[in-house]
């Protein structure tokens, strides 16, 4: 956050990732107490640009028109950008607001709530397409590009993924070769790249020295966009196919040095996935609101909708499961802004929890409609089309919970002598390789898992999270030495340990939370936000003994056979008689 930010931690803290010390059985909760907020300067501003966005987009944005003329329009990237929402974070020296990553994301939140694809063009532009100029551009390249993306009179895009490089995107086909004069000829292909056809593309290709990251500007001789696909969801989103027919991109273009590449690339998604989760709990209040006004509107049986128990049920369990979502994706962005070095795992986790969490959302909605829901102009139908493909893109939830738990396991790993030689250093190549684990000077055995900043009122939910981190390095353990190398191959497990961890870190993010309304307000006037905290962190817990009760007994093997069987078959052959 800024520099007058709360929740800085100690100047001699070591601990380098609380997800990843979690994994170990322990909880230093200086990182995570008290739940962090903007400072006071900050927040008006946030505040004043999310006024200044509503009063432009309910004059100015038609979601039906977007979907009909299949992008947000010019108009509507012109007025955001000359209302500054389009360099959130961008230093003012650039033109832009200079926002922490909680603020960013704050902003974020609001697109979400607006529209989908008017969210996912305004992510692309700023969450990824130029965050990888403002994270590694020298000053050259911030000074020439940052103003005009800021402003929107450009935009950016990210291009990573291609035909045969989807989750596994270590192994990109595109190549540059380097020339004498230090600039790259590049050759390939991309695909389903957002604002593919507009202005700025950071573009990752192989080199002679592993990967490289360079800056493709429209216009550039051989690079053309050719193909714009057409979607379930998102119609306004301009997502390209791209192609490189010897690109010469100037050495002035390269981003960081030859061989970074992939490691730009990876951090930027990092980074990125954060406003992903935000823009979901923006999403899902609107739905929530959708839902209230629908089903107290519309009476069945003599009674109005909203007073039936399973109306209710859907209905409560959507609010209690989004503030835990909304505990863990801003106490995620508190750890970036408060400098903690490694949030990789925290990132994905918000990623995940958000985008699964979402989609049953959406389904509880779409249920509740009945009818109504399934008719083509429905703005819940639209929901469902847009909202489809946030499990699968910047990252595949799968492909991320296999790097949650691996990443919890090299953690472990590396604890034991007997345990360090299996190597976990680079188990899923789409994601790279993972970082090593600073914990200080402080020993497990020394600092059992406890939360002792939680609020007394909140200690029952406390211990059980303190029981459920002691399990969690259990499960890991026990996999590794009954594994060992092969615990890679394991996905069934690593999906347990990675929603179980999920769930943990939920938990903790909604009592940091808690604790820090109790405090500012009192627990009796916060007395709405402590019974649903309990609700989410009772229902999160016992989640989470599900899962790893299922790491000692499951039914693997069957599902192994059953499936192998109807590979092997073609489909499901069994007889009626």
């Amino acid at each position: 956050m800024s520099d007058d930010t709360t929740n800085q931690p100690a100047r001699d803290q070591q601990v380098s990732s609380f997800a990843k010390s979690m994994f170990a059985g322990e909880l230093p909760d200086e990182l995570v107490f008290p739940f962090p907020k903007l400072s006071r300067d900050e927040s008006r501003k946030v505040h004043g640009l999310i006024d200044s966005a509503h009063e432009f987009l309910d004059d100015s944005y038609d979601p039906a028109l977007v979907e009909q003329e299949r992008w947000v329009g010019d108009h509507i990237i012109k007025g955001l950008g000359e209302r500054g929402l389009l360099g959130l974070y961008v230093s003012p020296e650039y033109g832009g607001q200079g926002l922490s990553q909680t603020g960013y994301c704050r902003v974020m939140e609001e697109f979400g709530g607006y529209d989908a694809t008017l969210s996912v063009v305004m992510g692309v532009h700023q969450s990824i397409g130029m965050k990888p100029i403002h994270m590694f551009g020298t000053e050259e390249q911030k000074a020439r590009f940052l103003p005009d993306l800021a402003a929107g009179r450009k935009l950016a895009a990210f291009g990573l993924t291609e035909p045969n490089a989807g989750s596994d995107a270590y192994h990109v086909e595109t190549y540059a070769e380097r020339q004498a004069d230090g600039s790259f000829l590049l050759n390939g292909e991309k695909r389903w790249i957002g604002n593919g056809a507009k202005d700025v593309v950071c573009v990752f290709a192989r080199c002679e020295n592993g990967h490289v990251a360079l800056i493709v500007e429209k216009g550039m001789d051989g690079f053309e966009a050719p193909h714009r696909f057409d979607t379930l969801g998102l119609l306004g989103n301009d997502l390209r196919k791209l192609t490189f027919n010897n690109v010469r991109v100037p050495k002035e273009n390269v981003l960081g040095e030859p061989g970074e590449g992939f490691r730009i690339a990876m951090s930027t998604l990092n980074n990125g996935r954060m406003s992903l989760g935000t823009g979901v709990v923006g999403g899902t209040k609107a739905l929530i609101k959708q839902a209230i006004e629908h089903t107290t509107r519309r009476e069945q049986f003599g009674m109005p909708l909203a007073d039936f128990e399973l109306v209710e049920d859907k209905v409560g369990w959507m609010v209690s499961y989004l503030y835990g979502l909304e505990s863990l994706a801003y106490l995620t962005t508190g750890l970036v802004d408060a400098g903690v070095p490694d949030y990789s795992v925290e990132s994905a986790m918000s990623k995940v929890a958000a985008t699964e969490f979402n989609w049953y959302a959406v389904n509880r909605v779409f249920q509740l409609m009945g009818g109504e829901a399934y008719m083509a102009d429905s703005p819940i139908s639209k929901t469902l089309r847009d909202t489809r493909i946030f499990p699968i893109f910047e990252g595949a939830n799968d492909v991320l919970r296999a790097f949650i738990a691996l990443s919890g396991m090299k953690t472990v790993a590396g604890e034991f002598e007997d345990l360090r030689s299996i190597n976990l250093s680079d188990p899923i190549g789409s994601i790279g390789t993972l970082a090593e684990f600073v914990r200080g000077q402080v020993s497990r055995r020394l600092r059992p898992a406890s939360l002792e900043a939680a609020h007394p009122k909140l200690a029952k939910q406390a211990e059980a999270v303190s029981n459920q981190t002691r399990q969690l390095r259990g499960a890991v353990e026990t996999l590794l030495r009954t594994h060992g190398k092969d615990v890679q191959l394991r996905q069934r497990q690593q999906k347990r340990i990675a929603d179980a961890a999920c769930d943990i870190y939920a938990q903790v993010a909604t009592i940091s939370r808690t604790t820090a309304l109790f405090e500012d307000q009192g627990v009796e006037a916060s007395g709405q936000e402590r019974y649903i905290a309990s609700s989410f962190c009772d229902r999160a817990a016992h989640r989470v003994g599900a899962q790893l009760r299922l790491v000692e007994r499951n039914d693997d093997e069957q599902m192994h056979s059953i499936a192998r069987l109807a590979y092997n078959r073609g489909g499901y052959t069994p007889r009626l008689h």
